[in-house]
């Protein structure tokens, strides 16, 4: 069989696992494990603390720091009412297209470097092949920073990481950071004939939500000059603002989901002290005027790392060679190459597909993107020995 049939396979396997992140990614980890093991791969196998969830890092050639990474993230988004031609789970073939959740973002490329193993284990390698595949990257890119920590318990110090997120095989050398948070507001109840008697927590979300949109204007203008990103600022976001049950009850409790995508860290901190700011010197101080107990809690759903552009880009430059492309851009949607990049690799984001297709119903890879990723594998062999 050729690479690009053995490619096809696992995908159709792949895919078959769904691994929704709301639900256990063990059956494909095992899968994955099998098959990198019957390699000769050395393989971990770690779990998340519920024990429903793993990472997966597997290792060809030899024991020693300086290697490159394959990564893809294991977990899909639901299918949960969206309209699909066919079985979102069962891989369907198409002109020319290989359909099913998954296939791009990002089962082809985890595929495709699975296809790869077993050729880069008949190889001399002098330069190790590493394989990072993790949970949950669609609800916060947990998996990763678990991963991440584990590899510094080891020691471990790999130099490269191809992160395989679909790209149309471009290569992304830089993307925002993106960092959600839920901010829970709790007031008093009462009836709303005497609003001196309760504290209204949707008012106090709605204070707070306001500030949100004064520094989401602010930050237009901390915009760097040379930055690359569309819009070049760090973004903010309101996602939702719910409370309250009724026309006639001061609501007690409020909740703002909320995010921001900054294209430099010290924007979310100036974010995150303008807003503790407001919190501790001003809203909840009233609030507990007349309650107490009153208080404001931000949860942090995720915080993901950006990507940063840098001058020297061992990953880049590889990548540029094996594909032929001579240009690197960024992107605004935010993966998992960050926390690769705070371990001290040089980092690149380049996959088969488009990220236009990803959360969407019918999703697919065309046959051709896979090829060329395929390509791209292979040649990547050179660097290896």
């Amino acid at each position: 069989m050729s690479v690009l049939d053995d490619t096809r396979q696992l995908l159709r396997d792949l895919i078959s696992y769904p691994t929704v992140s709301a639900d256990s990614n063990l059956g494909l980890i095992k899968y994955l494990a099998d098959h990198l093991h019957s390699c000769g791969a050395r393989v971990d196998i770690w779990h998340d603390e519920t024990g429903t969830k793993a990472n997966l890092f597997a290792t060809l050639g030899p024991e020693r720091d300086g290697g490159i990474v394959l990564s893809g993230h294991s977990d899909v988004v639901p299918v949960a009412d969206q309209d699909w031609s066919s079985d979102p789970f069962t891989m369907t073939e198409r002109d020319g297209k290989w359909y099913g959740r998954g296939a791009c973002d990002m089962k082809g490329f985890i595929a495709a470097a699975a296809a790869m193993a077993p050729r880069y284990a008949r190889m001399e390698l002098q330069r190790p092949v590493h394989f990072a595949f993790t949970y949950d990257e669609e609800i916060g890119c947990f998996g990763a920073r678990a991963l991440a920590a584990a590899l510094q318990q080891r020691d471990l110090r790999p130099a490269v990481a191809i992160i395989g997120e679909p790209t149309m095989m471009q290569i992304i050398e830089g993307h925002k950071g993106c960092h959600e948070y839920t901010t829970r507001f709790t007031g008093l109840e009462g009836h709303g004939s005497r609003p001196d008697l309760g504290v209204n927590a949707v008012e106090y979300a709605v204070r707070y939500v306001a500030k949100l949109l004064e520094l989401k204007a602010e930050l237009q203008a901390r915009a760097p000059a040379d930055s690359r990103f569309t819009p070049p600022w760090t973004t903010i976001n309101t996602g939702a603002l719910v409370g309250g049950v009724a026309h006639n009850v001061i609501p007690g409790k409020a909740r703002v989901d909320w995010e921001m995508r900054p294209v430099q860290p010290r924007d979310a901190d100036y974010v995150s002290t303008a807003l503790n700011q407001l919190c501790q010197e001003e809203l909840i101080p009233q609030m507990r005027r007349t309650h107490p107990e009153a208080d404001i809690h931000t949860e942090v759903i995720g915080e993901i790392d950006g990507l940063q552009p840098m001058d020297d880009n061992e990953a880049r430059d590889i990548v540029m060679e094996l594909t032929g492309c001579r240009h690197a851009d960024v992107v605004s949607f935010g993966t998992e190459a960050g926390i690769f990049q705070t371990l001290g690799m040089s980092v690149v984001v380049c996959g088969p597909g488009s990220i236009e297709q990803a959360h969407k119903p019918d999703e697919f890879v065309s046959i051709d993107q896979m090829s060329q990723c395929l390509g791209m594998l292979e040649r990547l062999s050179a660097k290896l020995v």
